[in-house]
This record gives C-alpha cells, sequence and structure tokens, in this order.
C-alpha cells in the first residue's frame, strides 16, 4: 500500500508536468487538484469555491511589477488584496462567526469584537503584513464611503484584515499596497469560480516549499446530514518541504531536486489564513468548535504551527438573518450539536484541498534580488518509487 500510493503521487504530479508546459490558451482555467485525480473526501459544491455558500463573494487587486535587483520602495513587487464578502458587497447585516489561532505570530485585526460579540459585520481581507494597517484604514473608509454606518460601529470600524509574509519575493518594505487597491478588491468582488495561486494576498506567498497563494474548495452534506454545504478559501505561506503530505503521501520527502534556499523557507517559517462559511445555522459557540478543526487541516498537510508562523482562522455563518436584529428579540435556529460532526469534517477536507488547489494553481515566481520560489513539481521525481 506505502508502495501504491507512492506511485499514485509520482503518477499525479508527472501529470502536471504535462499541463504546466503545454500551450494553454489564457481563457481556459488553471487545473486543479481534483481534476488531476488526486483523492479527497467529500462531495463538493459547483464551485468548488467558497462561493458555493449563497452569497459569499470574493474579490482580489494582483500587483506584479519589477523584476531582478530589489531597489527599495520601487520592487520588484509581487502582492494584493483579497476581499471576502460573506453576504456581497451589499452587505449591511451582521453574521454570527467565531476565530481561532493555532500560532499567534500573525495579526488579524477586529478579532477582539467578533470574540465579544459573536458576530462580523464586515469583509474579510487578506494581505501581506506591512501592509495591515493600509488596508484596515482602506475597508473603513470604503465603508464610510457607501453609507454603511455612521459614528462608531463594532460592524465597520473594526474591521477583520488578516496578514501572511511574502518578503522573501516581494518589496514588502516598499509598502505598495494602496488604499486604491484595496477599493479594487472590495468593488471586483463577485460570485462563482474563485481565481487561485498567486493572485491577490497570495500573490508572493510559499507553501511548504513551493509557491503557494490563494486556495478554495467546498462541500456539500448529503441530505441526511442537512444538504448544508462548507466553504473554505486560504491565503498559504507555511510550512516545511519534508513534512508536505498530499491526498496522505509523503509528497515532500520525495521530491529531493527543486529545494527552496536555506533559511525560512525551510525551517517551517510562514503563515496560513483561512476563512470557513457555512449557511448551516450555526451560533457563535458553534462556530468557535468549527473554526478550531481547520487546524486538523494544516496538520494533514504537514504544517505544525511552528513558533514562527502565524496560523489564524474565521468562521462565519450566514443562516440566522436575524442576527443583525437590534430591536425586540431576535428568532434564530440552531444546529443541535449531536448533528455538528459532518460540519467537522467538511471544514477539515475543503481546507486540506483548499491548500492543495494553492499549491496546484501557483506557477513558479521570481521576486526581489533574483531569488525564486518553484511550482509543484513539472516532472517525476529522480528517485523511484518505492526506493
Amino acid at each position: 500500500m506505502k508502495h501504491s500510493l507512492r506511485a499514485l503521487y509520482i503518477a499525479l504530479f508527472a501529470s502536471l508536468s504535462f499541463l504546466f508546459v503545454s500551450p494553454i490558451c489564457d481563457a481556459q482555467p488553471k487545473p486543479r487538484a481534483r481534476n488531476l485525480g488526486i483523492p479527497f473526501d467529500g462531495a463538493p459544491g459547483r464551485f468548488n469555491a467558497i462561493t458555493d455558500v449563497g452569497g459569499v463573494e470574493v474579490g482580489f487587486t494582483t500587483l506584479i511589477s519589477g523584476d531582478g535587483k530589489l531597489v527599495g520602495g520601487k520592487g520588484p513587487i509581487r502582492t494584493g488584496v483579497t476581499a471576502i464578502f460573506p453576504q456581497g458587497r451589499s452587505f449591511r447585516r451582521r453574521v454570527f462567526a467565531a476565530w481561532h489561532t493555532l500560532n499567534g505570530n500573525g495579526e488579524m485585526t477586529g478579532t477582539t469584537w467578533v470574540e465579544e460579540s459573536g458576530g462580523l459585520g464586515t469583509p474579510v481581507v487578506i494581505t501581506n503584513t506591512h501592509s495591515v494597517g493600509v488596508v484596515r484604514d482602506a475597508v473603513i473608509e470604503w465603508n464610510a464611503k457607501r453609507g454603511t454606518g455612521e459614528g462608531y460601529s463594532g460592524d465597520f470600524s473594526l474591521p477583520l484584515v488578516a496578514e501572511t509574509w511574502d518578503g522573501f519575493l516581494n518589496d514588502i518594505n516598499g509598502f505598495h499596497v494602496k488604499k486604491e487597491h484595496v477599493f479594487q478588491a472590495l468593488d471586483t468582488a463577485k460570485s462563482g469560480p474563485v481565481a487561485e495561486g498567486n493572485v491577490g494576498g497570495g500573490t508572493g506567498m510559499i507553501t511548504q516549499g513551493f509557491k503557494g497563494g490563494t486556495g478554495t474548495s467546498s462541500r456539500v452534506l448529503a441530505q441526511d446530514e442537512g444538504g448544508y454545504t462548507v466553504g473554505a478559501l486560504v491565503q498559504a505561506n507555511y510550512g516545511r518541504r519534508d513534512l508536505l503530505r498530499i491526498a496522505g503521501v509523503p509528497a515532500g520527502q520525495e521530491i529531493r531536486d527543486l529545494m527552496p534556499e536555506r533559511g525560512k523557507l525551510n525551517d517551517g517559517a510562514g503563515s496560513i489564513i483561512v476563512v470557513i462559511a457555512t449557511d448551516a445555522p450555526l451560533l457563535p459557540h458553534q462556530l468557535k468548535r468549527l473554526v478550531k478543526r481547520v487546524s486538523l487541516a494544516v496538520g494533514v498537510m504537514g504544517g505544525r504551527g511552528e513558533d514562527s508562523s502565524g496560523d489564524i482562522f474565521i468562521a462565519f455563518s450566514t443562516a440566522n438573518p436575524e442576527a443583525s436584529k437590534i430591536e425586540g428579540t431576535a428568532q434564530l435556529t440552531m444546529l443541535p450539536n449531536e448533528r455538528i460532526n459532518p460540519l467537522f469534517r467538511a471544514t477539515v477536507n475543503a481546507t486540506e484541498e483548499s491548500i492543495v488547489n494553492a499549491l496546484v494553481a501557483a506557477e513558479t515566481m521570481k521576486g526581489i534580488n533574483w531569488k525564486h520560489s518553484p511550482r509543484a513539481p513539472a516532472r517525476t521525481p529522480e528517485r523511484g518509487v518505492g526506493s
């Protein structure tokens, strides 16, 4: 069985070679892990994306320019912004939410109010580590210009802005993300298929020694389990190569070439932000239980929540429209705890596939000072099956 799993891995990633080196029209979608035959548990939704949860919209701004030597403040630039709306750009109400951190060497603003209130009233926006401040301020300005509220409001004055570090490839101290880039990501958010790989906030990110970035997936529960949908979106920038596992196979140990440079790329440094959406009627304490399960998916892939990793996750439910009611009493529904296990499994499965989708979609990228991060291998590993 061990040898057959290794053979499966090598065959699957050998097939990537054909897909990446063959001429592909720009209009054609990038390959995704499931399309290559990599086995995953659970049934995906129509788009196999977080947008399979009704109302969820995603927008990107991708910033790529310049090559060669780092010139501080001028590039090269490899960064961007990702925006996720729980209920679309016309979002005017609160949804139940909860957050969790596996390791806290990272940032997600606004989580104190999420913890206190059990609600989320803003989009979730992801960028690079040194752009959190400008992105946070831009989200507030965007909300204010749209008349979302007047005066102080925890629902829009305390937005959720998260980060992972792209300074290996990007001129991160050049502060190239501006408020207009945030506005663009927010204004272009839409439902349907979601771009993956080197896009948005994930543009300059690296995952377990390969080029990583943005990935997404979804799961639809069986009707006897409620028929609910769980969607995940990741900005993956974490982990060691030797710990990488694909569908349970120790893929990182099979690949002895295409190694990253020594240092931060190979010691587990980095971070991962995960956004979980569901239409299941979960209350905040149940979403807290749900979002903790994201850690299991990171572990399945080979992440260990290393000391310098920022592994931060947010989950929200689009059910219970009266969660934002401000007068009288709110009429709420709640899934019994005894029926929550399928949602736990869906969360783990969708997160795992999202990470693999980020790896499959990402392309080799060269950044500052000619540093580069290789994509998932485009040829069969040198070591033979079972050797």
